[in-house]
Formats: structure tokens, C-alpha cells, sequence
């Protein structure tokens, strides 16, 4: 399909394509063109489980009106690509028809991980990343009445609360010691585990898929584990992570690892195509942060950053303190800047936990200079802009706990607990002294 020599193509609807879309035609009136084969307009994927669980509605979903396009002159079409050409500057999709571009941008996302285990092609097998993936266990709920959810991540839970939401027995596999261990503390983690204990999920942890059991009808009947456990439901969730989604541009000549090559202003080894959001992955990245991070907040950033270039505004990736955020059930999750699961050499990890609630406080210093290195959070708020001015500027930990109070959220969505966590630490360390 012929265009003009200066349209720019953007495989991916999702917040990293439109984001960059958006950034584009802020500088720029040259023709945007978005393929996707996933749905015709851009939709909040992170409020999907909602739509399952009754809270919200479809519509809901999409941000922007359908006449929001037009008037931005983006075009957007439903097709899947099936080739990139880079010596013609081509793409061919599966509709059979040609798109011809002058300026290329991938953000084609994340799949989830297939299930490996014999007997995966039962019926009833299946994740949850896209919009067919919801309309397929939609389809499937009515039969359901157990539910097995295997992998210890925030896909998992979120796949559990779903089903719980509608009525579904639901056991919770995983394979680790505990949930989330690369992420949340020991303590973190109870916390979470108790929290969907309490919610009536059965969590079996340290606990290993052997392979699926189906009917004469192909329909899945029962999970079994490694250690002889065996346990008969009716659908399968296999939420064990993301990869990024770039098989169809393996044979294109792009330099490809585990995701699409590029450098600090998002751009790939072909002339004019740029990658952004779940499949990039950068040659060099900042220094504590990963090569590839198959976030939402990760993606917008992205795509801010390479539309204002693709328009002529060259600006390099900067992802800045890193952030992220989830919820489990009730409990609300915060973390900002570098806190890992553990302390190492070089950090101290200082931790309070609520006596009777799954609520919990988790700081991070460097043990040499005291400077704050990040923070993570069980069912409190913290103020964002605060926490990451604390990180970027250093500022030492007993400062931190003295200003705690600056970082306090509305008291009407966050309990007052901060100024409980500020006299436990304080008591610890009596050589810090609070302001009055």
C-alpha cells in the first residue's frame, strides 16, 4: 500500500506505540499508520482483569474516543505482520496487503511463556496477556469449578483474584519458596501469602508442575505436580512470565537477543526502525536497571522518548529511578528505586510490619555512606515525587526518617502509619533525632 515517502509505521497498539504515536504528532504532521492484530484501538491492558470481574465495562478500557484518531490523523488498522522487508522498506501482513514506510517503529509487546509440560494442548491451557486471551477464559468460565494458577508472579495473582471473583476454587502453584521471591522480602512475601490465604486461595509453594491431564474430549481434567500431587480442575493458568514478542522479525536482518537490539535513543541496527516498550531490549543499559522490562510505566517512557525522535527531536532513553506498582488482592504495593529481595555487601535493609495486618515498610541504605537507595511497600502510600527526589539526591537515610512525614499519602486512601515506622526506626537509631 503506498504512502507518503515520510509515513511513519508503528507495529504494536499498545501504551509504548501509542505513547510514542502521541509524542509524534505533537512535532510533527507526517502520516502515522498503527498495525495491530490484537484489537483496532489502543486499550488499557494492566485494567483487563476488571472487565472479567465485573468492575468495569469494554468501553472502559479505551482512553480516547474512536473519533479521537481521525482527528489526530492516525491511522489505525486491524492486520498482523508477517514480514518486515528492510531493503524495500516493506511490510507484509497477513491480509495480503503491503505497507510501505519511511520511518519504523516496533513495539509489539510481550507473549506470555508457554506451558512445556506434557499435555498442554488441553483444552483449558492457557495465559493471560492478550484480549483473546480474556474472551477465551470468558468462554470457558461457566464449566469451570477449579482452577489451577501456576507461577508466583503479579499475572498469577491477578489470574487468581479473577477467579476467585467469580466463584472458582482456586490453587495458587509455585514453584519457588515463596511468592515473588526475586522481588519481595521473606517477610514481603508471607505478607502476601497470608493475605490470599485469608482470601480463600489455596498456595502450595516449592511446588513443581509434571503435566496436565485431559478427557476424550481434549478438555483439561487435572494437575499434576513432581511430588505426586494431583489435582482435578477444569482450567489451567499459566502465568510463569513474559517474553518479548518479535519471532516474525528473526529472519529480517535486526540484531536480536532475547529481545530487538537498540541503542540509548531506541534505534536498531536497519536504517529507520526503531524498537520501544516490551521488546526492546537495550545494548547498554543504566546502570542498575534491566536490559528488558516488560513494564507499563517502562513502555510509556519509552515511547515518550522515541516518538519526540522519530520526529526529528532526537531524545535518548532515560528511564530514570525505576518505580512499579501492583495490587494482591487488598494490599496495595509500592517500590521506588533499588531495594532487592535481599541485602547484599554493600546495602542495609531496614524492615517494620504492621502487628496485626499485612502492611509492612521496607527501606534500603548503602551501608558505607547511608544514602537511601530505595523503598517498597505493603499496604501504605507513599508520596512518588518525594521518595524519588530522596534517591536521586543521596540523601542519607537518618534524614530520611527524620522527613519521613514529607512522604506521607492523603490520610483518606492511607492510614497514618508513618509516624509509627518513624519511632520504631528512631528508637533503633537514637542518634537520629526527628524534628520536632
Amino acid at each position: 500500500m503506498k504512502h507518503p515517502s515520510n509515513t511513519l509505521i508503528i507495529i504494536g497498539n499498545g501504551v509504548a506505540g501509542i505513547t510514542a504515536a502521541l509524542e509524534f504528532r505533537k512535532h510533527s504532521t507526517a502520516p502515522v499508520v498503527v498495525l495491530s492484530d490484537e484489537h483496532p484501538y489502543f486499550f488499557s491492558r494492566t485494567a483487563l482483569m476488571y472487565v472479567y470481574m465485573g468492575h468495569m465495562k469494554w468501553e472502559h478500557l479505551e482512553p480516547y474516543e474512536p473519533t479521537f484518531w481521525k482527528q489526530q490523523n492516525i491511522t489505525l488498522v486491524q492486520d498482523r505482520v508477517l514480514q518486515l522487508e528492510a531493503t524495500t522498506k516493506t511490510l507484509h501482513t497477513a491480509s495480503g496487503k503491503s505497507y510501505a514506510y519511511g520511518q519504523l517503529l516496533l513495539a509489539t509487546g510481550s507473549e506470555p511463556r508457554k506451558a512445556t509440560w506434557p499435555g498442554k494442548e488441553a483444552k483449558g491451557v492457557q495465559g493471560l496477556y492478550h484480549k483473546q486471551d480474556l474472551e477465551q477464559l470468558e468462554a470457558l468460565t461457566p464449566n469451570i469449578a477449579t482452577a489451577v494458577v501456576i507461577g508466583g508472579g503479579l499475572i498469577g495473582v491477578e489470574l487468581a483474584e479473577m477467579l476467585h471473583c467469580r466463584g472458582k476454587r482456586v490453587i495458587f502453584l509455585i514453584r519457588e519458596q515463596r511468592f515473588w521471591d526475586q522481588v519481595l522480602s521473606k517477610e514481603e512475601a508471607q505478607c502476601v501469602a497470608e493475605h490470599l490465604i485469608q482470601h480463600g486461595i489455596e498456595v502450595h509453594c516449592d511446588t513443581t508442575v509434571a503435566a496436565f491431564e485431559s478427557s476424550a474430549k481434549g478438555e483439561l481434567s487435572a494437575v499434576k505436580t513432581t511430588d505426586d500431587l494431583r489435582f482435578e480442575a477444569q482450567f489451567a493458568g499459566v502465568t510463569i512470565g513474559v517474553t518479548p514478542q518479535i519471532e516474525v522479525f528473526k529472519n529480517s536482518g535486526l540484531n536480536v537477543n532475547k529481545g530487538i537490539l537498540v541503542d540509548a535513543y531506541l534505534k536498531t541496527n536497519l536504517k529507520d526502525v526503531y524498537a520501544a516498550g516490551d521488546c526492546a531490549e537495550l545494548q547498554q543499559p543504566p546502570q542498575g536497571r534491566n536490559s528488558i522490562e516488560p513494564v507499563w510505566y517502562s513502555g510509556r517512557s519509552m515511547g515518550a522518548a522515541v516518538g519526540s525522535t522519530l520526529a526529528g527531536k532526537p531524545i535518548k532513553y532515560d528511564p530514570g529511578i525505576w518505580f512499579n506498582s501492583a495490587k494482591f488482592f487488598d494490599i496495595e504495593y509500592q517500590t521506588y528505586g533499588s531495594i532487592a529481595s535481599k541485602a547484599d555487601a554493600t546495602t542495609t535493609h531496614w524492615f517494620w510490619k504492621h502487628p496485626t495486618k499485612n502492611c509492612s515498610f521496607r527501606i534500603a541504605y548503602d551501608s558505607k555512606s547511608s544514602s537511601i537507595l530505595g523503598f517498597s511497600t505493603l499496604g501504605l502510600r507513599l508520596r512518588q515525587n518525594q521518595c524519588i527526589q530522596w534517591i536521586e539526591a543521596k540523601t542519607p537515610v537518618h534524614q530520611v526518617m527524620n522527613d519521613l512525614m514529607e512522604a506521607h499519602f492523603d490520610p483518606e486512601f492511607s492510614p497514618r502509619y508513618l509516624k509509627k515506622i518513624q519511632q520504631q526506626f528512631l528508637s533503633q537509631h537514637p542518634t537520629f533525632v526527628p524534628k520536632p
